[in-house]
């Protein structure tokens, strides 16, 4: 997973509790991190700020793990698996990727992923998706208002949850469903 914010954080969340080992880096520039939110249904008014870390707090209950780095290169080595490289020289390798960089495209677009024009307002570039996540690369998904989706973050983090269940479902064969009941 590649960013913190409601759609990463979302999709973190629903990966790790689905048993999935989720690995979120984050450049800690979350546009998130400026908003005050009075329109996120169930929350009465939080900034931001809180959001993430309430966001985060419940991914990492289910064991995501989350390392603050500048993603500056991603390679798909042929298809097997998907190497992502960092500022500060690490590299992690992973099955499928999340891609939920915001408003920020520059890492798609110098790795080839297919964008289109964005629709959202100061929002001019987004990656290409299927409607379910998928990109013009099979191991890379993406996710919130980098995938087109509005910038709001029950939206963002709406689409988070979705396209990690549709992540699940391909992994799994068979629909994905996470639904809790009382005890």
């Amino acid at each position: 997973m590649i960013g913190a914010g409601p759609a990463g954080a979302s999709a973190a969340l629903f990966l790790a509790k689905a048993g999935k080992e989720t690995l979120v880096l984050d450049s800690n520039t979350s546009m998130t991190k400026r908003a005050w939110i009075d329109n996120h249904y169930g929350v009465n008014g939080i900034s931001g700020p809180d959001l993430l870390e309430v966001g985060r707090e419940q991914a990492e209950k289910f064991g995501a793990k989350f390392i603050t780095e500048k993603v500056t290169d991603i390679d798909t080595n042929g298809g097997s698996k998907v190497t992502v490289k960092t500022d500060s020289g690490r590299s992690f390798e992973a099955s499928h990727i999340i891609l939920a960089t915001g408003a920020l495209t520059e890492l798609a677009n110098s790795i080839g992923l297919e964008l289109r024009e964005g629709t959202e307002p100061r929002i001019k570039t987004v990656i290409k998706t299927d409607g379910a996540g998928r990109t013009s690369n099979a191991r890379i998904w993406a996710a919130g208002t980098v995938a087109g989706v509005s910038v709001h973050t029950i939206i963002t983090a709406g689409d988070g949850a979705k396209v990690a269940i549709e992540l699940l479902s391909e992994l799994n064969g068979e629909r994905y469903v996470d639904h809790d009941i009382l005890k």
